[in-house]
């Protein structure tokens, strides 16, 4: 590379950057995390403190604003909506669907499926949820754990991130406006504004809360490596070969962000799809097949009939506590998740129209997710309950991290299955970083659509370095609780983003707003402008 083409790409580093957005909120991230190691004793209580004075005072909150979301999101797949473009009229979607789908389920779910997937059920059904009247470790303890195993990543999750990535794609791609999370103001106060305080602000927020977020779960899908190394080998791996582990992986998630899109993040993401189907399939088949089978479809029955009573649900009694560590706190991860990946999912939903983007990024995707749990709860109750393997055991003694290793070790070829459910954590690992990273670079850069890449590498170095400190020196959980608390601000976002939506979408298509019952036809003159093709190099 010439001198000329370097000082291009520094030029171009430093001419794109929002400067007040990428230095304070790294700024934020890197006080918290020093404040973790300095104090963590300190740091830790406070912010245990205050989520547990969220979960109690506005666990309510959480539950109304993801029951309302849903509610929106389902008006949106069924409604006449559904048939707006994210774009020109005439424009086709910039991805095809197993691209599309790919990304979109490798950025929403993230690692946190394959950390939670071997695990959830059978916590439940040791520990029954108090909505469900069942003995621990009885028959109807088994299906209540998958069916609130559906409940905590089903549709729920799903909507809360499609539901924030319509009004960025739609103000991005009909008005000209920047993509970023801030961008869901804009009905409210302007495409002007969207350099105020309010709107910095949001954007900072984001930045955090993704940074925090992605950390975090790249060092419990790092901790469930090393943990599925020592449990499969009997090797134990230092802080020396925790550091040499994970800046592997940044590097290999960083060139895929470097790479852009179509040349990077899609075929890595496809790659994962493709390994996660398979592997499902084969813990299906080698599984307790039929008892997977009566199991999951009982508890997806039980899922969709008490949908609306689990969704509402705050027992003020004995059962309060399980409710603000499970549901609460599920449903502040989701919303503190909003930003990244609703930014991420916004990026790639060009040419697509609402009802595609949420019956992919809802529909579709609960779909996939469901079986993946119905499978992997289904077997680990089944072998616990029959003696085959001591998942409780396991759990106890390496912590959640070790939960999937004697499940698939119990079953036929049990050691190739254990191989390739640490290959399928790697994707994962990836997948997440490099759509998180994506979505950092357009935070920091008031909403280029493909920052530079100098961008991209710094916060890629930057999310691998504090990933691998956070697990070396402690404070994953610190900074995890630490980022669940911006659940609260995006909560309140995203019901500001469907008010948002709504008065955006009854200007090109009135529903039950339009008193005089007349029609507004839907053309690209609702544009102003159309933003110049990203250069996804």
């Amino acid at each position: 590379m010439s001198n000329a083409d370097s000082d291009g790409l520094v030029n171009r580093f430093i001419n794109e950057l929002d400067v007040p957005v990428f230095v304070v909120g790294f700024l934020v991230a890197l006080t918290a995390v020093t404040l973790f190691i300095t104090v963590p004793d300190v740091a830790g209580t406070a912010v245990s403190d205050t989520n547990k004075f969220l979960q109690q005072n506005l666990g309510w909150l959480y539950l109304i604003a993801m029951f309302i979301v849903v509610l929106f999101a389902l008006f949106l797949v069924f409604g006449p909506w559904g048939t707006i473009k994210l774009g020109d009229e005439d424009e086709e979607p910039e991805y095809g669907f197993l691209s599309y789908f790919s990304m979109l389920y490798s950025a929403g779910i993230a690692a946190g499926i394959v950390f939670w997937g071997p695990a959830e059920a059978i916590f439940h059904y040791d520990t029954v949820p108090p909505f469900i009247s069942a003995q621990p470790q009885s028959a109807e303890a088994a299906v209540s754990a998958i069916q609130y195993s559906f409940f905590h990543w089903g549709i729920s999750a799903w909507a809360a991130y499609s539901i924030v990535a319509l009004p960025i794609a739609f103000y991005t791609y009909r008005r000209n406006a920047p993509m970023r999370v801030s961008t869901v103001l804009v009905p409210l106060i302007g495409m002007d504004n969207l350099d105020g305080v309010w709107a910095k602000l949001i954007d900072i927020l984001a930045v955090f809360a993704t940074l925090g977020g992605i950390a975090t779960t790249l060092g419990f899908v790092g901790d469930q490596f090393l943990t599925g190394i020592e449990y499969t080998t009997g090797v134990v791996v230092g802080d020396i070969g925790t550091v040499a582990i994970i800046t592997g992986l940044t590097i290999a998630f960083t060139l895929s962000v470097a790479l852009g899109i179509k040349k990077g993040i899609r075929r890595v993401s496809q790659l994962n799809l493709a390994l996660f189907g398979a592997f499902m399939v084969l813990v299906f088949v080698l599984g307790p097949t039929v008892y997977i089978m009566m199991a999951t479809a009982e508890a997806f029955g039980s899922y969709v009939n008490q949908f609306i009573s689990m969704s509402l649900y705050m027992n003020t009694g004995n059962g309060s506590s399980w409710v603000g560590n499970w549901t609460v706190f599920y449903w502040a991860w989701w919303f503190s998740w909003t930003p990244f990946v609703g930014l991420f999912i916004a990026r790639v939903s060009r040419g697509r129209t609402i009802r595609q983007v949420v019956g992919t990024g809802v529909m579709a995707s609960t779909a996939v997710t469901i079986p993946w749990f119905g499978s992997l709860g289904a077997t680990a109750i089944n072998l616990q309950s029959t003696g085959q393997a001591d998942i409780l055991g396991v759990i106890t003694e390496y912590g959640v991290a070790g939960s999937g290793y004697p499940l698939f070790g119990a079953l036929p070829f049990g050691a190739i299955l254990n191989v390739l459910f640490l290959v399928l954590i790697l994707t994962f690992f990836i997948t997440s970083a490099d759509s998180s990273t994506m979505a950092l670079g357009m935070l920091t850069t008031g909403g280029e659509l493909s920052p530079s890449t100098i961008n991209r590498v710094i916060w890629g170095a930057l999310v691998g370095a504090l990933a691998s400190l956070l697990m070396v020196v402690g404070g994953v959980d610190a900074l995890r609780a630490a980022s669940i608390i911006t659940g609260v601000p995006f909560a309140v976002i995203t019901i500001v983003a469907i008010v948002g939506l709504c008065l955006s979408c009854r200007e090109i298509h009135p529903v039950f707003f339009d008193i005089s019952g007349t029609e507004t036809v839907s053309n690209s003159s609702t544009r102003t402008e159309t933003p110049v093709e990203a250069n996804d190099d």
